[in-house]
């Protein structure tokens, strides 16, 4: 029996917080018909307008200049006028994009996750914070991972690198909820065997990962034909894009459903599912332009975020309420001289998997100029590695026209600050 369920609702009822009331509100619209979704988007698109025109000093002067708030009233015809709102923006604008009621909010500081190098300060609060944790709680429960099932996060922490432990607070927070989590800023080998070994003995029902550090330890995980358990309701991938190749390693290695989720710290999780991604329309309105990802938050009143770049490239399907394919940030895909733009897919695929005769362990491609590729390497087999670099340059040359491909042999490479794998970087 899962007796931790009821005194964590108890305990979310007695705190005042309105996660639970937001998770039945989500429960009751995911399966309405389109019109009813598009008419609830709607409303709530036009309440966070409304109140951004009346309390934001940037857009009282952006929405109305872009017609779309006319006599207190909302026009969505005249949505597109909307500039898009960019890091620049943010950092320009300063306090000028806060609602001047925020501090009543119960706000927060948070931040971009800086993939680009340039993290921007945000202010988010209560009403969005809760909203976020009930659109988490959702994913699971559709995954039928209940609240208190055993989970694993294989997550990075400062904390812990720099401390050695979490806190009280932290330590409390995941014995009630059933909650271990593994450290993914600590991946050598020797951690990866003990990982290895406390998944086996913990037997979650449930892992919620760094994709590319999952996808860096299952392959661990098939190079020592190591023995490790599987999740019996899946396993969730974030904080990057799911490649094919990499689902279909995870499959064979976990054997299990593995999930997407495509989100940031700057707006939340903004869409979950095994092939196509459902959007969290009650929490975000998407577009896609020209293959870009721009998302409005429907739910932080403190800082209104409309028609934000996300920086990512993806494809929605015809209905609105789907992303049909999710390419990865921008920045992360590397571009020809003719401006076609080559997807991080595309080296995963032929380094990684199709000319990788267990040669070599890690790369990272890197583009600093149109016709200049370096491509950092650890290796596993120094002579393999002769016979086979010759074919990866012939697909990459093939794919991206004239370059020139620099090989540098690392004994390393390491993760981004923030505990993630970044196989490709475009510095152009």
């Amino acid at each position: 029996m899962n007796w931790r369920k009821p005194i964590i609702y108890s305990l979310l009822y007695l705190s005042g917080s309105n996660i639970l009331g937001y998770l039945d509100e989500i429960k009751k619209i995911e399966n309405y018909p389109e019109e009813k979704i598009r008419r609830y988007q709607e409303r709530k698109l036009k309440k966070i307008l409304l109140h951004a025109c009346k309390n934001v000093p940037y857009y009282r002067k952006t929405l109305k200049k872009a017609e779309v708030v006319k006599n207190s009233r909302i026009d969505l015809e005249n949505f597109e006028n909307i500039p898009f709102l960019t890091k620049n923006i943010i950092r320009k604008q300063g306090k000028n994009i806060y609602s001047k009621d925020y501090r009543k909010r119960k706000p927060y500081e948070n931040t971009s996750g800086g993939s680009t190098g340039e993290p921007v300060r945000f202010i988010q609060d209560k009403r969005y914070n809760e909203w976020n944790i009930a659109n988490k709680l959702w994913i699971k429960l559709k995954a039928g991972q209940d609240i208190g099932d055993k989970e694993l996060r294989f997550w990075g922490s400062e904390r812990d690198l720099l401390e050695g432990k979490e806190s009280l607070k932290i330590r409390l927070r995941n014995w009630l909820y059933n909650r271990k989590e593994l450290n993914t800023f600590k991946m050598s080998k020797e951690d990866m065997v003990s990982y290895a070994d406390e998944i086996n003995s913990y037997g979650p029902a449930w892992i919620e990962a760094y994709v590319q550090s999952i996808y860096e330890f299952a392959k661990f995980i098939k190079k020592k034909n190591l023995k490790i358990h599987s999740p019996e309701n899946g396993i969730l991938t974030s904080a990057g894009t799911l490649y094919p190749d990499m689902r279909k390693l995870l499959e064979e290695v976990f054997r299990c459903k593995v999930y997407n989720r495509y989100g940031s710290r700057e707006v939340g999780d903004m869409a979950c599912g095994e092939d196509s991604l459902r959007l969290s329309f009650w929490n975000h309105f998407i577009e896609v332009i020209n293959r870009k990802i721009y998302v409005t938050g429907l739910n932080n009143y403190s800082m209104p975020t409309i028609r934000y770049d996300m920086g990512d490239i993806g494809k929605l399907d015809a209905d609105g309420f789907n992303l049909s394919k999710l390419e990865g940030r921008e920045m992360s895909m590397l571009r020809t001289n003719s401006g076609k733009l080559i997807p991080p897919e595309f080296f995963i695929h032929f380094i990684g998997v199709v000319y990788n005769n267990n040669s070599i362990e890690k790369f990272q491609v890197i583009q600093n100029s149109s016709g200049n590729i370096k491509i950092k390497v650890k290796l596993m087999d120094r002579n393999q590695f002769e016979k086979d670099k010759d074919k990866i340059e012939e697909a990459i040359k093939l794919e991206m026209g004239r370059c020139n491909v620099y090989w540098d042999i690392m004994d390393d490479i390491s993760a981004t600050h923030n505990g993630k794998y970044e196989y490709v970087r475009r510095e152009i």
